[in-house]
């Protein structure tokens, strides 16, 4: 048998975590805490995809390299997958400090959606943006999270509220998966807010479910339609009515609910079997169960909790013990997750929802590409799988998120390609 070829070689790792072992399938139960370790490991690359994974000392016997294989020494750096962020609303125009300081004196989050702010003060901001601006600004968010580790995202609509506008935004996030590195999975989400123009909310779901929905669908703008299930937003039988759209129309499911409160968002769920439910601050055992019937990655955002000083953390052990596969994201949005490290989110993982450290990085790896669909593109390394990996300052993987808000990632390799290397011990950086 030939050996696989390698045109560039990740070695001398003290710690390669491969997170393989789910058997094509998220994690859930006792596997959270297998990150596939290998000391000394090391990988081989061949056009952009992975065609070996083992012991550094296995590589002369079982790689075949030729004079141009480049080799990329981690300095005894821990080596992982990329991260993916599978929960992201990139694209929008203006900002919200000032709401953010008027929650810090406090007031409530849903208290100044009401009062019209919130989402729809960057609903308004976005309409007027020009679809350039959107893209520049976008653009310079991805270059932080690859720089931060991330190589896959998924990015959602949903700060247009017009069918004008919801195309534009999502036609920016296929701009940007095809100008620069990070894989951008996108999300029609319409059914984020109800918008000012609309007295009767059943009159704008009609508008989402019977025009957008068939519309973008058919310009093959999104992969999923989401629907933020909440008071304020959107009702269970709203979001099923819209999310049965979507499905008609060949957009897989996904909802945000129970993020403030439990209005019956996961009722909703364990029937329409989303790819993901995100959020799930607020869980009951009734909850939970519906849940684990819908089987769907739970995807957890506590920098939203975090962001919004005295949200609720999810229960993320109840979830582990009820056999729910867990995601982790960053939920970055200009309101209520100004964060775009899920470095800092395993942090928030590991001291606010009780996560091991092996839970959170499978979390923020391998179950949050299974959240977006990408669970046999990306999030694992694992030979044919994309060769995106990340390697690290640090000697051992239990660093990484107990250095809280730091950058860890010295080397950025996405689809084979290196992006970002940084020599510690200098201070400038090489592009």
């Amino acid at each position: 048998m030939d050996k696989p070829s390698a045109d560039i070689i990740v070695k001398n790792c003290s710690e390669l975590l491969t997170m393989a072992g789910g058997g094509g399938k998220p994690k859930k139960g006792t596997m959270l805490n297998n990150v596939g370790m290998i000391r000394r490991g090391a990988v081989g690359i061949s056009d952009g995809v992975i065609t070996w994974v083992g012991r550094e000392d296995d590589i002369g016997s079982s790689v075949k390299k030729s004079r141009r294989t480049r080799v990329v020494d981690a300095e005894g750096g821990v080596v992982m997958p990329g991260f993916v962020d599978p929960h992201t609303h990139i694209v929008f125009a203006g900002s919200r400090e000032n709401e953010w300081l008027d929650r810090l004196a406090g007031k409530s989050y849903l208290s100044i959606l009401k009062a019209g702010g919130g989402i729809i003060s960057t609903v308004k901001a976005t309409r007027k943006a020009k679809k350039q601006d959107l893209i520049r600004k976008g653009l310079g968010y991805l270059r932080m999270m690859l720089d931060f580790g991330t190589t896959t995202i998924e990015a959602k609509s949903g700060y247009g509220l017009t069918l004008k506008d919801e195309i534009k935004i999502l036609e920016c996030i296929k701009e940007l998966n095809s100008i620069q590195p990070v894989d951008v999975v996108p999300t029609f989400l319409g059914a984020h807010a109800l918008p000012p123009e609309f007295e009767r909310k059943e009159d704008y779901v009609k508008l989402v479910a019977d025009t957008m929905v068939p519309e973008i669908a058919r310009r093959g703008l999104a992969s999923y339609c989401d629907v933020f299930c909440e008071r304020g937003a959107f009702s269970a039988a709203e979001a099923k009515r819209i999310l049965e759209a979507g499905v008609a129309h060949g957009l897989k499911p996904k909802i945000h609910t129970n993020q403030f409160n439990d209005i019956g968002g996961t009722e909703v769920a364990a029937k329409i079997h989303p790819e993901s439910i995100d959020h799930l601050d607020v869980i009951s055992k009734k909850c939970l169960d519906d849940v684990a019937t819908a089987g769907s990655v739970a995807v957890l955002l506590p920098g939203a909790a975090f962001f919004l000083d005295g949200g609720i953390y999810p229960d993320a052990k109840a979830m582990i013990a009820a056999g729910v596969p867990l995601a982790l994201g960053t939920d970055f949005n200009p309101g209520t997750s100004f964060c775009y490290s899920m470095q800092f989110i395993l942090s928030l993982a590991c001291i606010k929802l009780g996560l091991s450290v092996e839970q959170a990085l499978n979390c923020a790896t391998i179950n949050a590409a299974h959240a977006i669909g990408m669970g046999g593109v990306v999030g694992s390394l694992d030979v044919g799988k994309q060769a995106d990996i990340i390697i690290m300052d640090l000697g051992s993987y239990k660093l990484i998120p107990y250095s809280i808000a730091g950058n860890n990632v010295n080397t950025v390799i996405k689809k084979g390609f290196i992006h970002k290397v940084k020599d510690p011990h200098k201070a400038d950086w090489t592009e």
